[in-house]
């Protein structure tokens, strides 16, 4: 089932997507005001039979999207975490040591744009780098989870723009301020949820800028598997319902490129996940 948030009639609701129209659960489940919340209540297992017979607010194209989740306590997000994209790194002449752990950081929600919204390039940049990854979205609380349980915490997986600011990423040895910039990561159209795709699927990842493939590789080539990365997570902090962990990029990204290539106001950028969906903003200027 493909779950969404979504505004509708002015109203932010969320929903199932049945075909091409979207059935309002947030209406027939109103003690679960948010998608999160409705997670949390563990209905992702029976999303199909909810969304029988409930009302339609009407087709996919008439609403206006929102994040997956709007706004996440946490989104998780991993680096560096195909080899792939190590190697291209290393290349184009950063020295970083593959290490025995997950090097992770955080996103604040504000930075997060739906489906067919636009991804802003800063007025102090001119280095928006794309990075398609798959998102996990978090289902169950939990704290210390072991790897072999991870898959009992997820309640689907999504597309995911890790949008960079290159030069303020290398502003210093952390990289969080060039990801944090305000509407710079595309998170979307919905959520497939877990039943629907089995634990460790392959999926191929297509990343396309103007209709060019930039990226192309598949999830199976990542370092550090979602059970890694969601028991390491949870190690540090307790994950939460509605809690997002982008878990990295392939090779093809911009700034590896000779020449380097990066988005710009007019371009239109593509994330397609096999079994998840498109992803798909357009590039604006900072007003």
């Amino acid at each position: 089932m493909r779950l969404l948030s979504y505004l509708h009639n002015g109203q932010e609701s969320y929903g199932a997507a049945v075909g091409e129209n979207v059935v309002n659960l947030s209406r027939a489940f109103p003690q679960y005001p948010t998608l999160a919340e409705y997670l949390g209540a563990g209905r992702w297992t029976q999303a199909a039979q909810d969304a029988a017979g409930k009302p339609v607010d009407g087709a996919l194209a008439s609403i206006t999207y929102l994040p997956v989740i709007p706004r996440p306590e946490k989104i998780v997000c991993a680096v560096r975490n195909y080899m792939d994209h190590h190697k291209e790194v290393l290349a184009a002449g950063m020295q970083r040591e593959l290490s025995e752990e997950p090097p992770i950081f955080l996103r604040v929600w504000r930075s997060q744009v739906a489906h067919g919204q636009a991804i802003v390039c800063p007025r102090v940049s001119a280095s928006l780098d794309w990075e398609g990854e798959l998102a996990v979205i978090i289902g169950k609380s939990g704290r210390d989870i072991p790897e072999a349980r991870a898959f009992e915490h997820v309640a689907g997986y999504a597309c995911y723009n890790d949008g960079s600011v290159r030069e303020w990423q290398f502003h210093a040895k952390q990289i969080a301020s060039g990801k944090n910039f305000e509407s710079t990561g595309g998170f979307g159209p919905w959520m497939v949820t877990a039943d629907e795709i089995e634990p460790n699927a392959e999926l191929k990842l297509e990343v396309r800028l103007n209709g060019t493939v930039v990226q192309s590789s598949h999830t199976g080539h990542m370092i550090f598997p979602i059970a890694k990365l969601i028991s390491y997570a949870s190690t540090i902090f307790t994950l939460v319902p509605g809690d997002v962990i982008a878990t990295g990029t392939p090779a093809g990204v911009g700034w590896s490129r000779k020449p380097q290539w990066f988005m710009k106001p007019g371009d239109v950028c593509e994330v397609e996940i096999e079994r998840v969906g498109t992803l798909v903003n357009p590039i604006v200027a900072q007003a």
